[in-house]
């Protein structure tokens, strides 16, 4: 270990990637890391920029090469994960590294990095609400919405195994909450 990294993980819609973005926007010495992931590009996505984009096959051997530091299977063939490199690539440079990944990546993750990881759970005030954002962003299917709304109440679960749980109902205080929660744990 040679750092801290900063976990946000949520159901899909629940604000994590725009929370993310504004802690990115507040902390230079903090840097996103890509994930990898085995799912086609969505919208104006770029390889390298949002994901790694590989082909199911591709991650299949990448994960038998034990080059991840987690990975999971969230639907069928479709992968993502944390590749070691990654980790490293942001380590070498001093950053802390922060994280905008699935849930059970997010219980992995801070599995594997303890007391050097901040794991926060973004949560959407309902589940109709939910469904509402992911409507409105206009990048999946109807039937892939509701299999991520399915999904969601599943997710929902897994909130008491993060560090802090964060209610996105209001996206100015959302900002606010966890600009409180990463300038303590970075001891700001």
């Amino acid at each position: 270990m040679s750092g801290k990294v900063l976990i946000f993980s949520a159901p899909s819609g629940s604000g994590k990637s725009t929370i993310v973005n504004h802690i990115l926007a507040l902390h230079p010495e903090v840097e996103f890391s890509v994930s990898a992931t085995s799912r086609p590009p969505r919208g104006t996505e770029q390889d390298g920029v949002e994901y790694l984009f590989y082909t199911a096959d591709v991650f299949r051997g990448l994960v038998k090469d034990n080059k991840f530091v987690e990975y999971e299977e969230v639907y069928p063939d479709r992968f993502y994960g944390t590749l070691k490199s990654e980790v490293n690539r942001i380590w070498a440079k001093g950053h802390v590294i922060i994280f905008d990944v699935d849930v059970k990546g997010g219980v992995s993750l801070k599995k594997y990095f303890g007391d050097a990881a901040l794991s926060v759970f973004i949560q959407a005030p309902s589940i109709d609400e939910l469904r509402k954002r992911l409507i409105s962003r206009a990048t999946d299917t109807a039937d892939a919405i509701e299999t991520r709304v399915a999904k969601a109440a599943e997710e929902m679960t897994y909130a008491p195994k993060f560090d802090r749980i964060l209610v996105n109902d209001n996206l100015e205080a959302a900002y606010k909450e966890a600009e409180e929660m990463v300038d303590i744990f970075l001891g700001r």
